[in-house]
């Protein structure tokens, strides 16, 4: 295993960050950490990467202990914080080297690991990086992580902030590296990105809630859901969390998220009901659940 996570908890004074978290995270696998903001991430990446020191279980690296070995860890694995951490009044061609300096290379000695990310930000490699927009400095750090060859990548919530094509080309590119054999552990807030994963494990407030494959996972959801529309999105709301029935309620795009508490719920009550809150154009269809539902689902 290139992650091996065993009851590992940590505590900020009388904060739970994490509670007992153990997993596997295989060697060549992306695999992603998906929960809102304080679920815990960041203070998983900061154990694993030596950068915290848990109060309870233990974990390794690349093979290596997070706490004996910790040096090692440190030139086996890439890290790229959420918050954007490289020097701002430095160019995007002196930041690359300072990291390549660090770990004693050159940009020149592992360029085909980076060529295909570099050559996006080249062009402005003149520029100092504080300059450059949300999807260059991402890009950017990605490089620096890079440079030294790592055989774990750990990346915490990468695409957060950015728009919606530079999201798009980041994991374009986690593909690519992982085909060169590069283990990829990444966090993000973000329910779909979940999807482009292997395996994936939910967290809430320092808890797994379930570990496996997206598709699996959405499997396990235990009950049929509905997109529910009407012409005033706040009244419906509300009208579906008065409805007795109502098992969950939850916005989702221009529909809402319906479940029933009945095993043989009628969507024509439903409707009847809906039209008795003066509520119109109102539709009502099954639908499959998402990632999102099923975390919905299980943080309840």
């Amino acid at each position: 295993m290139s992650i091996s996570i065993v009851n590992i908890s940590k505590s900020y004074k009388n904060v739970k960050a994490l509670q007992n978290i153990s997993f596997d995270v295989k060697e060549g696998e992306l695999f992603g950490l998906i929960g809102p903001d304080g679920a815990g991430k960041t203070t998983l990446f900061r154990i694993l990467t030596t950068l915290l020191i848990a109060n309870e279980g233990t974990a390794t690296v690349a093979g290596y202990n997070v706490i004996s070995d910790y040096k090692n860890i440190r030139n086996s694995v890439g890290y790229m914080p959420g918050r954007f951490s490289l020097y701002q009044d430095l160019t995007v061609e002196e930041n690359l080297n300072f990291f390549a300096t660090i770990f004693g290379t050159t940009i020149e000695e592992n360029y085909d690991l980076i060529k295909d990310i570099y050559v996006q930000i080249e062009p402005f490699k003149n520029r100092r990086a504080g300059k450059l927009s949300g999807g260059m400095k991402q890009k950017l750090a990605l490089s620096c992580a890079l440079i030294h060859k790592p055989k774990v990548l750990f990346l915490d919530e990468p695409t957060t902030g950015v728009d919606p094509v530079s999201r798009k080309e980041f994991w374009e590119m986690l593909k690519r590296l992982q085909q060169k054999g590069i283990t990829i552990l990444v966090s993000t807030p973000y329910m779909d990105e979940a999807e482009l994963c292997d395996r994936i494990a939910l967290i809430q407030d320092g808890e797994i809630l379930e570990i496996d494959t997206p598709k699996a996972i959405v499997k396990h959801y235990p009950k049929s859901i509905y997109n529910v529309r009407a012409n005033n999105m706040y009244l419906l709301i509300n009208s579906l969390n008065d409805y007795k029935h109502n098992h969950s309620v939850y916005p989702f795009g221009e529909f809402v998220h319906y479940t029933d508490n009945r095993t043989d719920f009628n969507p024509k009550e439903l409707l009847v009901y809906l039209e008795s809150k003066d509520l119109a154009n109102i539709e009502i269809e099954e639908t499959v659940a998402t990632i999102e539902d099923t975390f919905m689902e299980l943080a309840k």
